[in-house]
């Protein structure tokens, strides 16, 4: 499902956060970076209706109404609650029947590869099981669109990799937007990436292309950098001040 913005700006006051947002998200997974304050999190509540934008608009095909599942950076879950409990709630909360959570839950559990943790309490899963148990919650209500915000944070190398793969099988059949600062997550994940920079969107395009971005300085990434990374970097000089 695409979702396009059209003209989205939000501001906290008189201090602009978004201004004048075009942007077309498409099926697969689409990544969003951006330095810390240029918008990402604003937009992406904008985006999941938890804020309303001042000006501009939000389309779907056919006017539809989608269902959107949102896993923010911080959430908590209840230690004494069982994987499966918190999964079925969720999907309640969403609009799921009480009859039809339980099945509910036991297809988005099966889906980040939690189905063995399903009676384990929250409290004993490791950080990479409890980060795939939000995804499970986001998916409870079998959401359209998932918005993912930095769903890798704070996790060891192995972990991340599994939620990779979680978010990568997930975006085989639906729309996913992720926001990151973990460039490798992008890298290997995202079909196309939006950068947001002052409240702008600054880039929208492939990973190749971002890469490319070093030919035009003609120089080569250090050795202690990726070609994404410094790509990205160069990217963000070219933008300049201007606004």
């Amino acid at each position: 499902m695409d979702i396009t913005l059209h003209g989205v700006s939000f501001g906290y006051g008189r201090k602009p956060v978004l201004r004048d947002i075009d942007w077309t998200i498409r099926p697969g997974v689409t990544g969003l970076l951006g330095e810390n304050g240029a918008g990402k999190t604003t937009l992406l509540s904008v985006l999941v209706g938890l804020l309303r934008p001042k000006s501009g608009s939000i389309t779907l095909p056919g006017d539809t109404t989608p269902r959107f599942g949102f896993v923010p950076q911080r959430f908590s879950l209840p230690g004494e609650m069982r994987a499966a409990d918190c999964v079925q709630y969720t999907a309640w909360i969403n609009g799921v029947s009480r009859a039809a959570a339980p099945a509910a839950a036991e297809r988005a559990l099966a889906s980040v590869d939690l189905s063995h943790k399903a009676s384990a309490r929250v409290r004993s899963l490791s950080g990479g099981q409890r980060q795939r148990l939000g995804v499970a919650a986001g998916l409870a209500h079998d959401p359209d669109v998932l918005v993912l915000d930095e769903p890798t944070v704070g996790l060891d190398p192995s972990q991340r990799v599994r939620i990779r793969e979680v978010i990568a099988k997930i975006g085989e059949t639906r729309t996913v937007l992720l926001s990151t600062h973990v460039l490798e997550d992008v890298r290997f994940l995202c079909q196309r990436v939006g950068v947001l920079a002052r409240g702008k969107l600054a880039f929208d395009g492939t990973v190749e292309e971002i890469e490319a971005k070093i030919a035009g300085d003609g120089s080569a990434p250090s050795r202690l950098e990726s070609i994404l990374e410094r790509g990205y970097r160069t990217l963000l000089d070219t933008l300049g001040d201007d606004d």
